[in-house]
């Protein structure tokens, strides 16, 4: 139990910490606060409102009630928002009934992001996030502190006093970019000829055309037979235009494919004109402990990485990647993205040739242990272990289907060579290298894939054997990772010989950090990696 004494003391340092935090936000912050809030619940809303039918006018007046009490709370936050400087920490107080005063330790922020859109920059304000080595206040994901939003010469002046540049709020005019970095070294810009390639070679087109049946199925039957409708109609009145001309199966068939390929044409100029507004005047810069990243269209998106919390590597080269001659690359960081995906770095290097990418990894890992050298085969029944359960739930679902439907179902088994050839180029071109403190794991025939992690920053390992695998000597290595995305698994090298695999996993074993039983990429503690 504190003393009085104790109590007048914390007392004074809260008042003190208070009388710091004297900054605001911009004046407009509560109204993009409150664009921000109606945008998280436009989909909900404009679903009811669709749905709501006899029921219209209900329906709009408690959109307006909800958007009325959004307002109060955006405005509210401008006028109890403030924040300073206290040595080393950003001091953060909010609240008016109940206050909260929040210290932030600049040692502890892993990365300060300056998210603009088109409106913040016609304002010329910025969004300022903060993010710790923990992930968040709040858990992994969120920010450590959100300020929504700054004049631009005060979102450039906090975060060069975060990163610790001693830079001044009056040597910044207003609108201003920060003065350049000297230590910093740009090693990658993308061009928009680079960026039509990436759109060419991606497939984000297929993700907003999935995104957008996503929503036609949410907003209810009405929106969804209407547009079912429309597109019967119009194939109804193109096939009886059709007919007018008496075209035959040639024609036919000529034309189909000519609505395929117009189909495939519209995804991937939606994929080019969703790279250039993403990744628009890309560029990739280098400092002594960390990397910065720039980067949109509409909206500008300036972001930080500390070297020494990315953790792992995914290095991919597509079969269009090869006709163009390029390479992606995504890292992992310590502090998952997953609730911010748009700000975040994971898409290190969006498109490059392999020279370049080579460079860079060469820069980033250490003792410049990329490519690597010494490629070892897994286990000569590989193969077998990759096709043998495929194959035999594709008999299993086969023989029901023939005693249903007759010996016609028998054409399931077809895919059984194409199985077989799949499984054999697939071991053929895997491999597995331990070398100058990378792990690294290659897959792939028409679609390549790479996986790698730094030795000094490996999480955890085990050894998987199945009743298969034991039989045959075989077995898994899985290298865990903190960061790793639910959609990108942990570093896996599969199908070794028994023996190999124990051998390998007792050296990554051993090249964990092992200081006082604590892992320093678990902590941010690690040396940075010269770049």
């Amino acid at each position: 139990m504190a003393t009085p004494g104790e109590a007048s003391d914390g007392a004074a340092a809260r008042r003190a910490l208070q009388a710091v935090a004297t900054g605001r936000l911009h004046p407009l912050s509560w109204l993009f606060i409150l664009l921000q809030q109606l945008k998280s619940f436009a989909l909900p809303i404009g679903v009811l409102l669709v749905s709501g039918r006899g029921e219209q006018s209900t329906w709009e007046l408690w959109g307006l009630a909800g958007a009325g009490v959004l307002a109060l709370v955006s405005v509210w936050r401008y006028f109890t928002f403030r924040y300073g400087f206290a040595e080393r920490a950003l001091v953060i107080r909010s609240g008016l009934l109940e206050r909260n005063l929040r210290v932030i330790p600049f040692d502890r922020v892993q990365n300060v992001t300056l998210h603009q859109t088109l409106l913040h920059r016609l304002a010329r304000v910025a969004e300022v996030r903060l993010e710790s080595a923990a992930g968040g206040h709040g858990g992994i994901g969120r920010a450590e502190a959100q300020m929504q939003v700054l004049p631009l010469a005060e979102a450039h002046t906090l975060e060069a006093t975060v990163r610790g540049t001693g830079l001044l709020a009056s040597g910044v005019e207003a609108g201003a970019a920060p003065p350049p970095d000297t230590e910093a070294t740009r090693w990658l810009h993308l061009p928009t000829a680079e960026l039509v390639r990436l759109g060419l070679i991606s497939n984000r087109g297929m993700l907003v055309v999935a995104g957008a049946f996503w929503v036609l199925t949410q907003a209810g039957e009405g929106v969804m037979d209407a547009v079912s409708n429309a597109a019967f109609e119009t194939g109804k009145r193109s096939v009886a235009l059709a007919e007018g001309w008496q075209p035959g199966p040639l024609a036919w068939a000529t034309g189909a494919l000519l609505m395929l390929v117009v189909l495939f044409a519209a995804v991937r100029l939606l994929s080019v004109g969703l790279a250039i507004i993403q990744f628009h005047d890309f560029q990739l810069w280098s400092g002594p402990r960390e990397l910065r990243v720039e980067r949109g269209l509409l909206n500008r998106v300036r972001t930080h990485l500390p070297k020494r919390r990315i953790q792992a590597y995914s290095l991919s080269e597509s079969f269009l990647h090869r006709r163009f001659r390029r390479q992606s690359l995504r890292v992992d960081r310590a502090s998952s993205d997953v609730a911010n995906e748009a700000q975040s770095v994971r898409d290190l290097v969006p498109v490059a040739t392999p020279a370049s990418m080579d460079a860079i990894l060469a820069a980033l890992l250490p003792g410049a242990a990329w490519p690597p050298q010494l490629w070892r085969p897994l286990h000569a029944q590989a193969w077998w272990r990759v096709f043998a359960l495929p194959a035999l739930l594709l008999v299993l679902v086969t023989v029901p289907l023939v005693a249903w439907h007759g010996p016609l179902a028998l054409w399931l088994l077809a895919a059984l060579p194409v199985m077989l050839l799949r499984a054999h180029l697939w071991a053929r071109y895997s491999a597995w290298s331990l070398e100058d403190g990378v792990i690294a794991f290659r897959q792939g025939w028409l679609d390549r894939q790479w996986r790698f992690v730094e030795t000094a920053k490996v999480h955890g390992v085990s050894l998987h054997e199945s009743p298969f695998d034991r039989r045959h000597g075989m077995a898994s290595v899985l290298v865990d990772t903190l960061g790793t995305s639910p959609l990108v698994p942990s570093l896996r090298v599969p199908y070794l010989p028994a023996v190999e695999a124990r051998l390998l996993a007792e050296a990554l074993r051993a090249a964990m950090p092992r200081d006082a039983g604590i892992n320093p990429a678990r902590t941010g503690a690690s040396a940075a990696p010269a770049a």
